[in-house]
């Protein structure tokens, strides 16, 4: 067989991963928080892109910001299934998206009450009830943020205006500020008394009588360096701390396992004196120092805005606070470009600008638009839990999300990563309404697992002393009930849950219900 070159044609398609097709899919999967801090830095680097913020973009209506939001036509079939049928055209400023570049390479555990659920009439103005609320958005007409974070006492605020008062010694007091700097959020020690005595050229014997000294402040509790001192502080600013509850506070791994039977004979005490240190035990702060501001805590802010419309249906809207206002100067572009035409470099840098500006636009809103799409399918699939609560949940996974608005899986996972729904229910994750499906018992419609955890729950919490369920009898409940589960997930769920089993919670209750009744 003779061997020969040749030549041959041959025509394929293929996908190309573009750089700004990877940066539109990380805009998509970005929190407001990551976007935010992205387009600081595009602006930065971009002369024609500009930030407006909401009282000029209301005041120009050219550059006003899209509303996006939609009201659902009816809780049995949203306007959104595919397309942008969703969007209602007058809704979306036009002459921003004409603006637009042609060019972009590629295309883009809660328990809840079983009560009736919202109606209309009662339903707030979520988007003007998040902006009344610390922190929130809004004109300011709320709290102030300044103000209120500035009139939070923290931890260390606290204890240094006590310190003066306990300690008159100077060398005492600079011990005591470099004990307080290794103060964590719960107010535990978390440096050594040993490195703190070395570090200032001080006996250990010195640091260690300060310490003890500085455990005697307010909360109680504070400067302790494991859960049992801390617990030991406090009884005895309670004058409670006996040779007996000694022995129970050395042995709390005991306690966490509920063996009581060990408990009485280490601590020397009946049932009943037992039953007394338990509950001056529950009375206890374990972590005294979470009452106080330690750091700045950031709130969680919602992407979507649900609510109920007085016709019966969902309005679904973006939090307008969320989304940057990122405009193309145009006027600026058409005033450098007159002075660098002869200039082939700058006009070439000048382009680029604007063709990644256009870009950045163009995505911002193909990202907005997704996000509705999919904030309002998932209100369509889960109108029943928005209705009646979390009993009401249905089983719901990203395929048939993204069949519903013809949008890849993948895709529809990045919207719902890290992105936040308030609802008349509460604030949730888009991530908490995809939950596994469980079968039915009689062939009818399969169950949330959410909604099975909860009902689990449920059952255990209203249980009595005297009938407390083992897993084989929630089993048998639900089974009547139509859910087809198997007692190994029931004893699963029970201990993601951190649910004791039946022999732990029989003993508990039994030993509660004989001290509440002495």
């Amino acid at each position: 067989m003779a061997l020969a070159a040749s030549l041959f044609l041959r025509q394929n398609q293929s996908l190309v991963m573009t750089p700004q097709l990877m940066q539109s899919i990380q805009l998509l999967q970005m929190t407001h928080v990551e976007l935010n801090q992205f387009i600081e830095q595009e602006v930065e680097r971009n002369p024609l892109l500009e930030v407006v913020s909401g009282d000029e973009g209301a005041r120009d209506p050219e550059r006003a910001a899209e509303d996006y939001s939609t009201p659902s036509e009816d809780r049995a079939h949203a306007e959104t299934a595919g397309g942008d049928e969703g969007f209602q055209p007058d809704l979306y400023d036009s002459a921003s998206a004409g603006s637009v570049s042609e060019t972009l390479d590629g295309g883009l555990d809660n328990m809840f009450p079983d009560d009736a659920g919202p109606r209309a009439a009662d339903a707030p103005e979520l988007a003007d009830q998040w902006k009344s609320m610390p922190g929130g958005g809004g004109d300011g007409e709320g709290y102030d943020l300044d103000d209120f974070v500035a009139s939070r006492k923290t931890l260390r605020d606290v204890l240094h205006e006590q310190i003066p008062f306990l300690l008159s010694d100077p060398i005492d007091r600079l011990i005591a500020q470099h004990l307080v700097d290794q103060l964590d959020e719960a107010g535990y020690l978390q440096g050594s008394t040993t490195e703190t005595a070395v570090r200032l050229g001080k006996p250990l014997a010195e640091v260690d009588r300060v310490l003890y000294r500085l455990q005697e402040l307010d909360p109680p509790g504070v400067f302790a360096r494991s859960l049992s001192e801390c617990l030991a502080i406090q009884l005895r600013a309670r004058d409670r701390y006996d040779p007996a509850m000694a022995a129970l506070i050395d042995n709390l791994e005991l306690l966490a396992r509920r063996d009581f039977a060990t408990l009485k004979k280490l601590c020397g005490v009946n049932e009943e004196d037992l039953l007394d240190m338990l509950a001056e035990i529950r009375k206890l702060d374990p972590k005294p120092g979470t009452r106080y501001e330690t750091s700045a805590s950031e709130a969680v802010v919602p992407d979507i805005l649900v609510r109920a419309a007085p016709d019966g249906t969902w309005h679904i809207e973006l939090n307008v606070d969320t989304l940057p206002r990122v405009l193309v100067n145009r006027d600026y572009y058409a005033s450098v470009s007159s002075r660098t035409r002869r200039d082939s470099e700058d006009q070439s840098f000048l382009n680029e600008c604007l063709q990644t500006a256009n870009w950045l636009t163009r995505s911002l809103d193909q990202r907005a638009r997704t996000i509705m799409k999919v904030a309002a399918e998932i209100v369509r699939q889960q109108d029943a839990f928005l209705m009646h609560g979390v009993d009401h949940l249905r089983p719901l996974n990203l395929k048939t999300v993204a069949e519903a608005i013809k949008m890849h899986e993948s895709t529809v996972s990045r919207v719902t990563s890290n992105k936040f729904m308030l609802t008349p229910r509460g604030l949730f994750e888009l991530k908490y309404f995809f939950t596994v499906s469980i079968s039915s018992a009689e062939g009818g419609d399969s169950h949330s697992a959410e909604s099975v955890r909860h009902r689990i729950r449920t059952m255990i919490a209203q249980e009595q002393p005297e009938a407390v369920l083992s897993d084989d009898d929630i089993v048998d409940i639900l089974r009547k009930g139509g859910v087809d589960l198997a007692r190994r997930t029931v004893a699963k769920y029970r201990e993601a849950m951190n649910i004791p089993s039946s022999v732990q919670r029989r003993r508990e209750k039994r030993a509660l219900a004989k001290a509440a009744a002495s």
